[in-house]
């Protein structure tokens, strides 16, 4: 046997050790809800309960397990900001090494999943249930989960897949994120912290409010706060795998996006005499068909060479009538719009108001306006952060130092997991890969204007500017398949979940040595 001479040898086996305590987690925060969802309200349900902004009881375990496991040293380095979020820090003490002149590193990860649907995963994939799992083996319907998710590996790796809603979306992620600052105290004493302050957070209401708790941080936390809490890095641990260019990615950029929405007001009438009325919904539908008619031919669209371009879709709608024999009185409805580098928010709003349709039903004496909308809800704590609904794309260089060292844990602790024979679709690979995300994710909530002074920056936290706005350097790595997130039989690859936890156990004494 070699013997383990060198921090990742000691990193692989304690990943590899930790497999089945991670196991154990993952597959506990997917069945909370159950606990919840069908008991009545008065006696302590809640039919949204793991849902955005109602992750409480899932989030009470994990602050219990934290402890219980030590991925803190202290009971009190772990706990609750006013947000919601669950924060806990690591940092050897002894390093000699004053916490000013240290590297920050955050772990972010979303502790909400979307709606489970629940009797859907009984009923389409036979053994399955979104929030117990696997069930009954013997009844699974193969050809329907090969047909829903992008990625599933060959029959006779299926013991290594982990079903539930949040398992790949992602609650994977923040269980690696716990056992990767359980080995990073364990190996402290080989230099696993040296130099470096990991801050570690499972966040709330992602799923509805794309980095709202990154917001809050980069509003209320970070203004006026010292280097030692400042991020020199963000590493992402939502999933970066493709179902076609293999697992466990280096996610280095994203597009924004934001809700743009559109009310047109009429005025009702008797179906029978559409004539006395002035129509929202058709007027309406013509806005909607000419911003997708523009959008087809690029009108008004940037293009990234890496991000790609700019989209916009009708997303959601609402009508106002007083019947289904009647002319409706209102017509709400939201544009989702994919931001890429170099669009601004003003502008993907100005656009909307360009749009002919809009000028001729104004014109024809209807009310249209066009709005960012704000997010009122409240967190589980209470909290209203009350942001529009803007959410700003990022790029971090591929030669930033940060993803530099990115590259290097991956060979480092990944590639020799990694079976060259088992290089395909959506396998692991040896070699580490380059990309960006499809889908939004927490990363949107810490970029700032580049005006903005409000935190102190120091030419050492080596902060990016994306087009209009600075974030610290940000990169992802997580357990789960983009293309098998929000489906039915949603599953993450526990393979994946042990390579991302060495991955984030070996990264802060990469990057900080």
């Amino acid at each position: 046997m070699k013997k383990m001479s060198t921090l990742d040898d000691k990193v692989l086996a304690l990943a590899a050790q930790y497999r089945p305590l991670a196991q154990e987690l993952l597959a506990e925060v997917v069945r909370i809800p159950a606990d919840y969802v069908d008991r009545p309200v008065d006696d302590g349900g809640d039919p949204s309960c793991g849902l955005s902004n109602h992750e409480k009881p899932r989030l009470e375990y994990l602050m219990k397990r934290i402890v219980e496991i030590g991925a803190v040293r202290h009971a009190d380095d772990v706990g609750f900001d006013d947000y919601g979020n669950l924060v806990w820090t690591v940092q050897d003490p002894d390093d000699g090494i004053a916490p000013a002149d240290k590297r920050v590193i955050y772990l972010d990860g979303h502790s909400d999943t979307v709606k489970a649907l629940r009797p859907a995963w009984r009923e389409k994939t036979g053994g399955l249930d979104s929030y117990d799992g696997l069930v009954d083996a013997s009844k699974i319907d193969r050809d329907f989960l090969r047909k829903e998710l992008g990625h599933l590996p060959p029959d006779d790796e299926w013991e290594h897949l982990l079903f539930g809603r949040g398992s790949a979306d992602q609650l994977g992620g923040v269980i690696a994120e716990v056992v990767a600052t359980k080995i990073l105290l364990e190996l402290q004493s080989e230099g696993s912290l040296r130099g470096s302050i990991v801050r570690a957070y499972a966040t709330v209401c992602e799923e509805d409010n794309d980095g709202g708790g990154p917001m809050y941080l980069m509003r209320k936390v970070l203004p006026g706060a010292g280097p030692e809490l400042i991020p020199d890095v963000v590493i992402l641990s939502e999933g970066t795998g493709d179902s076609a260019k293999g697992a466990l990615g280096i996610y280095r950029g994203q597009r924004g996006r934001m809700q743009i929405e559109v009310t047109v007001t009429g005025r009702s009438c008797h179906g029978s005499m559409p004539w006395e009325g002035l129509n929202p919904l058709e007027f309406g539908g013509a806005i909607i068909a000419e911003a997708a008619a523009k959008y087809d031919a690029r009108e008004g669209f940037l293009d990234d060479p890496f991000l790609g371009h700019g989209t916009r879709t009708a997303s959601v709608a609402t009508l106002d009538s007083p019947s289904d024999c009647a002319v409706p009185d209102r017509f709400v409805f939201r544009f989702d719009r994919r931001l890429t580098i170099g669009e601004s928010p003003e502008q993907a709003v100005a656009d909307v108001e360009a749009l002919s349709t809009v000028a001729k039903a104004r014109e024809a004496g209807l009310e249209v306006e066009v709005a960012v909308p704000v997010y009122d809800q409240a967190t589980w704590t209470g909290y209203e952060l009350g942001n529009p609904q803007v959410y700003m794309g990022w790029v971090t260089p591929e030669d930033h130092p940060a993803i530099v060292a990115a590259t290097t844990t991956y060979r480092g602790v990944v590639t020799p997991a990694v079976s060259e024979s088992s290089e395909e679709k959506g396998a692991l690979r040896r070699e580490p890969r380059v990309d960006r995300w499809i889908f939004s994710t927490d990363g949107v909530g810490f970029p700032i204007p580049v005006e903005d002074e409000s935190i102190a920056i120091s030419d050492q936290k080596n902060w990016v500017t994306s087009g209009t706005v600075k974030h610290p350097a940000m990169f992802g790595v997580g357990p789960g398949i983009e293309q098998n997130t929000h489906k039915i039989g949603e599953c993450v690859d526990l393979r994946e979940l042990q390579n991302a936890i060495a991955f984030m156990a070996r990264f802060p004494s990469v990057f900080a040595g």
